[in-house]
C-alpha cells in the first residue's frame, strides 16, 4: 500500500465557491424530491400504498448505491481522459441525474416513479464519487472542514429553496424540470473551470474482498465509517415521514405549510451550525468533539417530539436537530479524508465510505416505513432515532488517529 500524499497547495475562495455552487444544485435535486415531491406524487397516484412505496423506491436505490458507489469509485480512480477523470465523473453524472429527473415528472405509477428515481440515484453517486475525491486530491487538511461546510452548507439552503419553488408550482413535470435546469446550471461553473491534478496508478479492484480488506485493515476507517453509518440512519429515521408526520399525528389544517416552516427552522440552524463549527474545528484542529456535540444534539430533538408530540415541541426539535446536524456535517468530510488508506485508491474508498452517507438515508424510509406501520408508531420511530445518534457519538472517540 501506497503511503497517503497530502495536498499542500490551498484552494482559493473562487473555487470553494464554484464547488459549493455545484453541491447546492445536487442537493436541491436530491433531497427536496425525497421531503416534498415524491411523497405528493405518490400521494397522488397511489394514497393507500404511499408510504410502502416511498419505503421500497428508496430500499432498491439504497441497494444499487451499496454496489455501485464502490464501483464508480474504482472506475474514477482509473479514468484518464483529456477532460480529466473527476470532472468527467461530476459532469456525466449530473446529466444523468437531470435526466432522470425529467423522467421522474413525466411518470404517473409509482413504478414507474421508482425507476426514474433510480436512474437519479445512479446519477448522483456519479458525481458523488468524483466530488469527494477532489477534497482528498487537492484540498490541505487546513482547509477540510471550511470545505466540509461548503459542500454540506449548500444542503439548507437548497431544500429551503427548492421548497419554496415547489411549494408555488402545479403540476410534477414542471417540478423535476425546476430541479433537473437547477442540477446542470449550477453545476456548470466548476465542471468548465476545474482541472484534475496528477495522481498515481490505483491498485487493487472492487467488490467485496475489498470492501473487507478496507474495513478489517484500517480500524480508523472502519470506526468512522460506523459513526457515519448510524448518524445517517438517525438522520433519515427522523425525517423521512415529516409530512406524513404532520399530516397524521400534527393534524393540521395545512400540512404543506407547516412542513416549510419546521423546514426553515430545521435548516436555518444547520446553516448556522454547519459554517460556525467548519470554521471553529480548523482553527482548533479538532474533529471528533463537534461529531459528539451533533449526536447528542440530535437525541434531544428526537427525545423532545418523541415525549410530547405536537407543533410546539415539534419546533423545539426541529432546532435542536439542526444544530446537532450542523456540528456533524461541518466535520464529517475532514475526519474521512483523514482516514482514507491511500492515495492512489482514494475515488474507491470514498466510494465505500459514502455508502454510510447514502445508505441509510435509502435504506432508513423503509425501516422507518415498518416502525410506523407495525412497530409502534411516530414515537417509537423518534426514539430510535434518538439512540441510533447518541450510539454514533460514542463510536467517533474509538477513532484515535483524529483528535
Amino acid at each position: 500500500m501506497m503511503e497517503k500524499t497530502i495536498p499542500a497547495r490551498s484552494m482559493s475562495r473562487a473555487w470553494i465557491g464554484r464547488y459549493s455552487l455545484a453541491w447546492l444544485g445536487l442537493w436541491m435535486a436530491y433531497l427536496v424530491p425525497q421531503q416534498f415531491a415524491m411523497p405528493d406524487q405518490l400521494a397522488r397516484v397511489d394514497p393507500a400504498g404511499r408510504i410502502t412505496d416511498f419505503g421500497v423506491i428508496n430500499a432498491v436505490c439504497g441497494v444499487v448505491a451499496l454496489f455501485t458507489l464502490p464501483l464508480f469509485g474504482t472506475l474514477c480512480d482509473r479514468t484518464r481522459s483529456r477532460f480529466g477523470r473527476r470532472r468527467l465523473w461530476v459532469a456525466g453524472g449530473a446529466t444523468l441525474f437531470a435526466g432522470g429527473l425529467v423522467a421522474t415528472g413525466l411518470q404517473s405509477d409509482w413504478t414507474g416513479i421508482g425507476l426514474s428515481w433510480l436512474a437519479c440515484s445512479i446519477g448522483f453517486c456519479m458525481a458523488t464519487v468524483g466530488f469527494t475525491a477532489l477534497v482528498a486530491d487537492q484540498v490541505p487538511e487546513a482547509q477540510r472542514g471550511t470545505v466540509s461546510s461548503a459542500m454540506f452548507g449548500p444542503q439548507t439552503i437548497g431544500v429551503v429553496v427548492g421548497l419554496f419553488c415547489l411549494t408555488a408550482i402545479t403540476g410534477d413535470l414542471p417540478r423535476y424540470l425546476l430541479l433537473a435546469a437547477g442540477v446542470l446550471v449550477l453545476a456548470a461553473p466548476f465542471v468548465l473551470k476545474h482541472r484534475d491534478t496528477t495522481t498515481t496508478r490505483p491498485d487493487g479492484g472492487v467488490g467485496l474482498r475489498e470492501f473487507v480488506a478496507s474495513v478489517r485493515d484500517n480500524p480508523a476507517f472502519a470506526w468512522t465509517f460506523g459513526t457515519r453509518v448510524l448518524m445517517n440512519l438517525a438522520n433519515a429515521l427522523a425525517t423521512s415521514y415529516q409530512l406524513y408526520f404532520i399530516t397524521d399525528v400534527l393534524r393540521v389544517a395545512h400540512p404543506e405549510q407547516v412542513l416549510l416552516l419546521l423546514t426553515l427552522v430545521y435548516l436555518g440552524w444547520t446553516l448556522v451550525s454547519v459554517y460556525f463549527c467548519g470554521v471553529l474545528s480548523d482553527r482548533l484542529g479538532r474533529r471528533r468533539v463537534f461529531v459528539a456535540c451533533g449526536a447528542t444534539g440530535q437525541a434531544l430533538g428526537c427525545a423532545a417530539v418523541a415525549i410530547a408530540p405536537g407543533t410546539a415541541s415539534a419546533l423545539v426539535a426541529t432546532s435542536l436537530f439542526g444544530v446537532g446536524v450542523g456540528a456533524f456535517l461541518a466535520v464529517d468530510q475532514a475526519i474521512i479524508t483523514a482516514v482514507l488508506p491511500a492515495a492512489e485508491n482514494r475515488a474507491r474508498d470514498l466510494g465505500i465510505m459514502n455508502i454510510g452517507l447514502f445508505g441509510p438515508q435509502t435504506l432508513g424510509p423503509l425501516l422507518a416505513g415498518l416502525v410506523i406501520d407495525g412497530l409502534g408508531g411516530y414515537q417509537v420511530l423518534f426514539t430510535l432515532a434518538g439512540l441510533t445518534s447518541l450510539v454514533s457519538g460514542l463510536l467517533i472517540y474509538r477513532v484515535s488517529s483524529v483528535r
